[in-house]
């Protein structure tokens, strides 16, 4: 099951002081990760973030209802970040802030990927623009390169075919609520993202 396209771009300003809305180039990695020790995958991902300066965040793919989720997600942290209303001192955990849809970091990290052979979707972005961020500009080419030797095979789609049940549970869509709305599953998730900005 696949959303109705990517959502409409948040209209508000980046900031009070009137910068446009920052809009990161990101690149997005999707395949299958074994992953038989977590802490190991971290500190991966954290090394290539640190050698290329690039934002990368990972993802349970069944619980990432298309690309346009994880777009806006990164749209937003960014906008966040130049605001100075970030949740997270790490922008690759704001951008999981936002594509969870919730403000509470340890609920939003079920969002991340776990211990086993998981389908997943990576962020691979460059906040070097965006004001807060305190990242240098970043070798997105190398961060992605780097991003698909993690890979249990070559890289492969995975966004779009989520697991409706996971995706419903984790984000507290009821059939009432799908009942209610013209639009799809993916839509109703999509709506929770942008949302959370204007809960804060």
């Amino acid at each position: 099951m696949s959303g109705s396209g990517e959502p409409p771009e948040p209209t508000a300003p980046a900031s009070t002081s009137g910068h446009p809305a920052p809009r990161p180039e990101t690149r997005l990695v999707e395949g299958t990760v074994i992953v038989d020790d977590l802490d190991g995958f971290l500190a991966d991902l954290e090394a290539i973030r640190e050698e290329t300066g690039a934002v990368v965040q990972a993802f349970d793919a069944d619980r990432v209802v298309d690309a346009a989720h994880l777009r806006l997600a990164t749209r937003l942290a960014a906008r966040s970040i130049a605001r100075g209303e970030a949740v997270a001192r790490d922008p690759a955990v704001e951008v999981l802030v936002y594509a969870a849809g919730r403000r509470q970091i340890d609920r939003a990290l079920d969002l991340g990927v776990s211990p086993g052979e998981r389908r997943t979707a990576l962020v691979v972005a460059d906040f070097g623009d965006v004001r807060g961020a305190d990242r240098p500009p970043a070798d997105l080419e190398t961060a992605v390169a780097a991003v698909e030797d993690l890979l249990a095979a070559g890289p492969e789609p995975t966004l779009g075919e989520f697991d409706v049940e996971a995706v419903r549970d984790y984000y507290g869509v009821t059939g009432r609520e799908l009942d209610a709305t013209v639009g799809t599953l993916a839509d109703v998730v999509h709506e929770r993202v942008a949302l959370l900005d204007v809960e804060k």
